[in-house]
């Protein structure tokens, strides 16, 4: 008997873990976890990545305030999107396997859009060059030296903002100026941590691009783009399937970078590489259905600038 004991708690042990009934918000989440699996099986949700970064530092990722209208040109496929054929299902992962860089984290700061936009760019680049121009870029660089620090930084921003400053100054490496919690009162850096040549990598220009095919155009023609999505608190309990908002209030904006998507019983989704680390999602990825907390309504991209 003490042997069965035992095993019984040794496998609770291993179970992962337990929502501690000290922490109300947890508790509260993981009831909310419970519903949603239970009334829906389009998507899976889980406390797992909650756990391990609190609520607190969860909701800290995300912008508050909703984004400004689109400064750049929408593009404009004419009658090309007629006669374009799109494939049900499109992975950048597997088009361009060397190019599509590594999930990121932004260790609590507000720092997606910039992420994300660095983290298309850095892929475009791959892209463009067939993979001569093979850099991590440093999302960090936007975070101190873009125009209005008070309401970029880790204060939250706009996917707008990154690419103008990525059309006019660029950015450098993540090794050139590696990401760290930046304060107002750091100055621009101008020179390399790793001691090397500080060289800016820019966007030639920057486009958006309004509805799914538009952006499925983009991404087939280009590489791998950039939206915003509202989130709601459900999305932070996200695990794997299909995400369809279920329960939670909205709680902020988010940017993600769209890389493809792909059709599963009928319902189309987007393959999304969020920046919350690889313990979210499935390992730092999101297949969000087409239409879902306007994911498709606008994202943006610009084309790298190979002239370095």
């Amino acid at each position: 008997m003490r042997h069965l004991l035992f095993l019984s708690i040794f496998v609770l042990a291993l179970s992962g873990p337990a929502v501690k009934p000290t922490d109300p918000d947890l508790i509260a989440m993981q009831e909310m976890v419970d519903e949603i699996n239970r009334v829906q099986d389009s998507w899976t949700a889980s406390t797992d990545w909650l756990s391990q970064v609190t609520i607190a530092k969860a909701k800290s990722k995300l912008l508050t305030s909703e984004p400004k209208p689109r400064m750049f040109p929408k593009k404009d496929w004419g009658a090309l999107l007629d006669y374009l054929s799109i494939p049900a299902s499109f992975d950048s992962r597997q088009q361009w396997p060397k190019c599509i860089h590594p999930v990121q984290n932004d260790e609590g700061c507000d720092g997606g859009w910039a992420y994300s936009a660095t983290g298309v760019l850095a892929d475009r680049f791959c892209i463009t060059t067939n993979g001569t121009i093979d850099v991590v870029l440093s999302p960090g660089f936007l975070l101190v030296c873009i125009l209005d620090p008070v309401e970029m930084n880790c204060n939250g921003g706009t996917a707008d903002a990154a690419w103008q400053f990525l059309v006019e100054s660029g950015t450098v490496t993540e090794k050139c100026v590696p990401y760290h919690i930046w304060s107002l009162d750091d100055p621009c850096p101008n020179y390399c941590n790793d001691h090397s040549r500080f060289v800016y990598y820019k966007a030639a220009y920057m486009q958006t691009y309004a509805g799914p095919s538009s952006m499925q155009a983009a991404i087939l023609a280009g590489g791998p783009i950039e939206t915003t999505l509202k989130v709601y608190e459900d999305l932070l309990t996200y695990k794997g399937g299909i995400y369809k908002h279920t329960l939670g209030k909205y709680i902020g904006m988010s940017s993600v970078k769209v890389i493809g998507w792909g059709n599963q019983n009928g319902t189309n989704y987007w393959i999304a590489q969020n920046v919350w680390g690889t313990l979210w999602g499935q390992k730092g990825y999101l297949w969000i259905a087409f239409g879902q907390v306007e994911v498709d309504k606008e994202a943006v991209a610009g084309a790298a600038n190979p002239k370095i």
